[in-house]
């Protein structure tokens, strides 16, 4: 590969907060070591806070030893599987922190997935024991035979809520009728059991932590293999990024509202609040009513979310009667969050949001924008200490692209994966001579600012002329009428393809398609502009509420397919 000056000499480093170091140096410690160290240093601190039942830390790790020591009887040894199935709840947290502390490997799993989905990870990553709801047991127990899992342990969302005034003793758990099987395990029970005395395993940077199977949106579900060294020096490097969150260590309440089965969640309301030392405001169910009465309740300080979050919080009907103002510092990924709701949500609470960038193989953050610094809208920031980025082209040269023009997003760092789950074809084409490619189209501007153009895949080509969906995305949120935009390639009997945008109105607004495209007149250039418009109530979203572009594609080339017929 190629070398660039305007890359090996890091302008972004001259970006910097000046509190932020341009290196870290990492202390050699595990994610289980920061709950050990914080539950010594604050111990009567909240550690848990699940929709007002509150969990201190040494209540907290007491629990995680328990089930540790309950793991290890069961017949888990270091680098056996552990699989989770559960949505943000107390239980998910210490099974994780549990895994983890007995040299386990766990593989997070999302409890929305279909049996399908959830049968291959469960196989692909040999998992051995499972956690998961009274709701789902039943489904698992006829995946079992399927798969290698022996033990299911079970827990419910009624295991761990506040009483009622005046109710001396919880209600009855576990209403569901679970299906009679062996090896099936009540969650309380066994934190009853089991005494918090678990082995010590001797563990280093290079041992595997964790399974995380990204999303599949390219293709059939790859296990990422992380580990600890990549998710305790990912935790390290947000702490580098935020030096006046960890001077206020112990007394910050984090929301957990994105979920814990995705890296994004995992690493920066999770595994980042447990350095901190911090109370996690658990919210199983992320949907706007949960969001504003987690935020009027608990008044978190510090809150990472997705786009779908921020706007349907500004958009809920109740948003001028609740009083957000607590929250100091947001952090926004998995999607570009439009100008507007940045603007709409900073004059609301007063807080500053920090785009930034990420990606499953790199567990998951590289980039993101200064906290007190210059803030750049439409960019992802700039890179974390110890991330190197680089720009290429997209022929696969592998040489460096001038600044300000488009090209691949490569990544090195210490937050970068290893490989694929026994994928080695797939870990060479995205793993080259240490370079994590990350299938995105992106710009570095002259002061090291990145921005993301768009996905390769989604690149459209209309009349010759490269079109990202992205931008076309943008202006269509800078609508007052939109509420939410995706736009995507059709094909198109002469340009090849055009654009077609799928549109959500805002309650109480009408629009015609012919003033949307109008709209879009003098804010793109013509080849640009979308010759389609479908409005829709919702639009189709990943578990983190991410939009959809390859299912409205899917849906698109379905419906042509069906109508040549």
């Amino acid at each position: 590969m190629s070398g660039n000056l305007a890359y090996t000499n890091k302008p972004w480093l001259d970006r910097y907060d000046p509190e932020v170091t341009k290196t870290v140096s990492f202390e050699n410690v595990c994610l289980h070591e920061y709950l050990d160290r914080s539950a010594k240093e604050f111990p009567n601190n909240n550690a848990l806070n699940f929709l007002g039942y509150r969990l201190n830390y040494s209540h907290l790790l007491d629990t995680v030893d328990r089930m540790a020591t309950c793991l290890t009887d069961f017949g888990i040894k270091k680098g056996d599987r552990v699989a989770i199935h559960l949505p943000n709840t107390i239980p998910c947290v210490v099974a994780y922190y549990a895994a983890l502390k007995i040299g386990a490997v766990v593989v997070m799993n999302n409890p929305t997935y279909s049996p399908k989905e959830l049968e291959h990870q469960y196989t692909n990553s040999d998992a051995k024991v499972l956690f998961t709801l009274d709701l789902a047991a039943n489904m698992n127990i006829d995946l079992r035979p399927k798969t290698r899992i022996k033990q299911i342990i079970y827990t419910s969302l009624g295991d761990y809520l506040p009483l009622p005034e005046g109710q001396s003793s919880a209600p009855a758990a576990n209403a569901v009728e679970i299906k009679s099987a062996p090896n099936m395990y009540r969650w309380k029970d066994l934190v009853a059991k089991y005494q918090p005395t678990p082995p010590r395993v001797k563990l280093t940077f290079d041992d595997v932590a964790q399974l995380q199977y990204t999303g599949g949106t390219t293709g059939v579900s790859k296990g990422v293999v992380l580990t600890h060294g990549n998710l305790s020096k990912q935790v390290q490097q947000m702490s580098a990024w935020f030096p006046e969150f960890y001077r206020n260590r112990g007394k910050e309440k984090l929301l957990g509202a994105l979920p814990f089965y995705h890296v994004f969640g995992l690493s920066a309301s999770m595994n980042y609040a447990i350095y901190l030392a911090g109370e996690i405001i658990l919210v199983p169910r992320p949907h706007p009513d949960a969001l504003i009465e987690a935020f009027r309740k608990f008044r978190p300080t510090h809150a990472a979310m997705v786009p779908t979050m921020f706007i349907g919080i500004l958009n809920h009907p109740r948003i001028d009667e609740i009083d957000i103002s607590s929250v100091k510092g947001c952090f926004c990924g998995s999607a570009p969050l439009p100008v507007e709701v940045i603007k709409a949500w900073e004059a609301k609470t007063t807080s500053v949001i920090c785009e930034g960038f990420g990606m499953t193989e790199s567990s998951p953050i590289t980039h993101i924008n200064p906290f007190l610094g210059t803030r750049k809208p439409g960019s992802i920031g700039l890179p974390l200490p110890n991330t190197e980025c680089r720009i290429v082209d997209i022929e696969g040269r592998g040489e460096d692209v001038p600044v300000g023009k488009s090209g691949e997003l490569i990544i090195r760092g210490p937050q970068v994966m290893r490989e694929y789950w026994n994928m080695p074809q797939e870990t060479a084409q995205t793993l080259k001579d240490g370079w994590l490619h990350s299938g995105d189209v992106a710009t570095m501007d002259d002061e090291g600012y990145f921005y993301i153009v768009d996905r390769l895949k989604d690149m459209v080509i209309s009349g010759g002329f490269n079109v990202y969906p992205r931008e076309i995305d943008e202006v269509l949120y800078s609508n007052p009428k939109i509420e939410e935009a995706c736009a995507i390639g059709i094909s198109h009997k002469t340009r090849g393809e055009s654009i077609k945008a799928f549109v959500v109105l805002k309650k109480g607004q009408t629009a015609t398609s012919d003033e949307i495209i109008e709209y879009c007149k003098g804010r793109l250039a013509t080849y640009k502009l979308p010759v389609v418009i479908e409005f829709r109530d919702q639009l189709p979203k990943s578990t983190v509420g991410k939009v959809l572009r390859k299912e409205l594609r899917a849906e698109e080339l379905k419906r042509n397919q069906d109508t040549s017929k």
